[in-house]
């Protein structure tokens, strides 16, 4: 399904029914099939949608310069199409950087929030000149090596060795993405602001999840977002890395059920 408003075509999956709808945002550079898992399971009871974030998957790049303020825009904007008043919103990686910018925006259109393996703080200067080397690296076509390399920190050893398919069909949809498209999201990346000073805003039930190995987003970092949101709960997914809902999808969609449960 398509939906479009201002100068962007969203594409999405919206299955199943529910009166509180579940919206998944995926992580950088990835698409909405990351969250295949989550939409096969929650489909059943839940209304479910889940969106290619502007200038991935099959949604247009648009015409505005890309940045976590404008990706937070197109969620609201987008929720607002598609007539839904409030959600509860699940965002991994960037997905949470996203999340985190949208709901101390706009608190009204959450009824809850799961923040998986993201944080809330913003690029270190070492962090920001990583970031741009990488977009020098791929503006001049090292896609392939980039894909490679990527692939091999969000991924505990285990999976390189013994999930072989999951790592080529994440490193596949990496290497599907257009250079631009990972160039804007990497310079939205370096110079997104922090929202940790805006934590003690989210009144709203909130579940972190973090993998016990992820090293990209590690446990301080989930702890400090326990820490700092007054009504949330953190939980640590064993034998997961930075993509813990692909690398152990059962935990991670049990979590999930029990926290929408409890405000349903």
């Amino acid at each position: 399904m398509q939906i479009s408003f201002n100068d962007v075509t969203i594409n999405y999956e919206d299955e199943g029914k529910g009166n509180i709808p579940l919206i998944f945002i995926h992580g950088f550079p990835f698409d909405k099939a990351m969250w295949q898992p989550q939409i096969d399971f929650f489909k059943k009871e839940n209304r479910v949608i889940a969106y290619d974030i502007r200038g991935f998957g099959k949604s247009t790049f648009g015409t505005t310069q890309h940045s976590i303020d404008l990706y937070a825009d197109d969620l609201i904007l987008m929720m607002d199409a598609l007539g839904i008043e409030k959600a509860i919103v699940c965002g991994l990686s960037m997905g949470g950087y996203i999340l985190l910018n949208a709901v101390t925006r706009h608190p009204e259109k959450f009824a809850g929030i799961i923040l998986a393996d993201t944080q809330c703080f913003a690029d270190t200067q070492a962090g920001k000149e990583k970031r741009f080397k990488t977009m020098e690296q791929i503006e001049a076509g090292g896609l392939f090596d980039f894909a490679n390399g990527f692939v091999q920190n969000v991924f505990r050893k285990e999976t390189l060795m013994d999930n072989k398919q999951l790592v080529e069909k994440i490193k596949a949809t990496i290497l599907s993405t257009s250079p631009t498209t990972i160039v804007a999201a990497l310079n939205a990346l370096a110079v997104r602001e922090e929202t940790c000073s805006l934590l003690n805003k989210i009144l709203i039930p909130t579940l972190i999840i973090c993998g016990r190995e992820d090293m990209l987003t590690p446990i301080d970092k989930s702890a400090f977002l326990k820490e700092n949101i007054i009504n949330s709960s953190l939980q640590i997914i064993h034998n997961a890395a930075h993509l813990s809902n692909l690398e152990q999808p059962d935990s991670f969609n049990q979590h999930l059920k029990d926290f929408i449960s409890a405000i349903k």
